[in-house]
């Protein structure tokens, strides 16, 4: 419990760090790409002695590093861009609801159990997303709204695949890699990715180098690692099916999340979200059963 309670705490505070990226006037994409040096490092300082060359050989884990690297650097930017334009609640229940996606995964790729409750579960979770996401006509006040609203879909569909993928990783194709040094490599692509693009857009002019935004990565981080760590290590507890173990630390994030958005940064809430949090938690109670 002491690792999910971890992993709930580091994912909270990567969405608060982006809230603040924005007070702070942090510019988030050199952030992000700074963040994965960092992520790397920290990675390969915590697994790098567990390398060894055979695993060039083993399993089929070489394609999958490189579009796990690709989604963590383009979810990130859009977590970070939606946690400033949509705030943390909402951008964060996206993303957590998206456990739904590996659930139904695992049910046909891994022959995990299937019963009424589960079911009722995952539908319960896609009603609750869009009952928080969904803003009335009177409230889709311009063209700037209308465009942060297609980020959720995006973040809840591409989370949903990056799960299903490291969850296969660690099933399938990964050999005797283990995931923290799949995901050690994988931020490693993903920093490579954003370096490439950030010295294209300083080249082209386009973005100007400030030791804030790379202070900011710095802080981002050491936390983003450890979401990822202390998640693989909740779900290696031999006693609770992956499902269960992701409901549970979702349902944690969703209420750790909502609470710091309403007490920190006074995000404004509805009947409407409160009923679709409600939902949501009520949903992956049922799955957690």
């Amino acid at each position: 419990m002491k690792y999910l309670i971890l992993s709930i705490f580091f994912s909270t505070i990567i969405l608060v760090i982006f809230r603040m990226f924005k007070r702070f006037n942090v510019n988030t994409f050199q952030a992000i790409v700074f963040n994965y040096l960092v992520a790397f490092t920290v990675g390969i300082g915590f697994y790098g002695d567990e390398w060894r060359s055979e695993h060039l050989d083993q399993g089929s884990w070489i394609p999958f590093v490189f579009i796990v690297g690709a989604l963590f650097i383009g979810l990130f930017l859009l977590m970070g861009k939606s946690s400033q334009e949509n705030g943390i609640g909402i951008t964060s229940v996206t993303v957590k609801m998206s456990f739904a996606i590996p659930v139904i995964a695992a049910i046909f790729l891994y022959n995990e159990s299937v019963y009424l409750i589960k079911i009722l579960g995952v539908i319960a979770a896609l009603i609750g997303v869009f009952l928080i996401t969904f803003k009335p006509k009177s409230e889709r006040a311009d063209k700037k709204s209308m465009v942060s609203l297609i980020f959720l879909p995006i973040l809840f569909f591409g989370s949903g695949l990056l799960d299903t993928l490291l969850n296969y990783v660690e099933r399938v194709a990964s050999g005797d890699l283990s995931l923290a040094l799949f995901s050690a490599i994988g931020f490693g692509i993903a920093g490579i990715i954003g370096f490439i693009a950030l010295f294209a857009a300083i080249i082209l002019g386009k973005q100007q180098f400030q030791l804030r935004n790379m202070i900011g990565g710095v802080i981002l981080g050491v936390p983003n690692f450890f979401s990822i760590y202390f998640l693989m290590m909740a779900v290696r507890y031999p006693h609770l099916e992956d499902s269960v173990t992701y409901a549970i630390n979702n349902a944690g994030i969703v209420v750790a999340s909502f609470l710091v958005g309403i007490l920190a940064f006074k995000e404004s809430t509805t009947p409407l979200k409160i009923v679709g949090g409600i939902v949501a938690i009520v949903a992956i109670v049922l799955l957690s059963q």
